[in-house]
């Protein structure tokens, strides 16, 4: 009997609905990164064939300009510019070239929601 009577006064339950407490917010966020690249170039350049230059102001030479051809003086006591150059197989040129770029950003966001 008492069983009974718990059963009557007991009452059925409700669900009640959940409402949030706020009308709107806003997130706001903030990324930095660094970056660093440093890139290092090696060029070298390669001769496959033998070459000779001769310039000069004021020279002559007889035949074909070869080294030791015989170079002179047109007019003596004049000024007078002369260079040859002889060039074999093998390295022409080598270059080294190291850059470092460095990157730095700030990235900043934010978002606003309301309800």
């Amino acid at each position: 009997m008492r069983w009974l009577f718990l059963l009557l006064i007991t009452s059925p339950a409700h669900a009640a609905s959940v409402i949030p407490n706020f009308t709107s917010g806003t997130v706001t966020s903030e990324t930095t990164s660094h970056t660093e690249v440093t890139e290092i170039m090696n060029v070298v350049e390669y001769s496959n064939a033998t070459s000779y230059t001769a310039s000069g102001t004021n020279i002559t030479f007889s035949g074909v300009p070869t080294i030791g051809a015989g170079y002179s003086i047109v007019v003596p006591g004049q000024a007078f510019q002369f260079s040859e150059t002889m060039m074999t197989p093998g390295i022409a040129s080598e270059s080294s070239i190291q850059r470092t770029t460095i990157i730095d950003s700030t990235t900043n966001s934010i978002s606003v929601f309301t309800q």
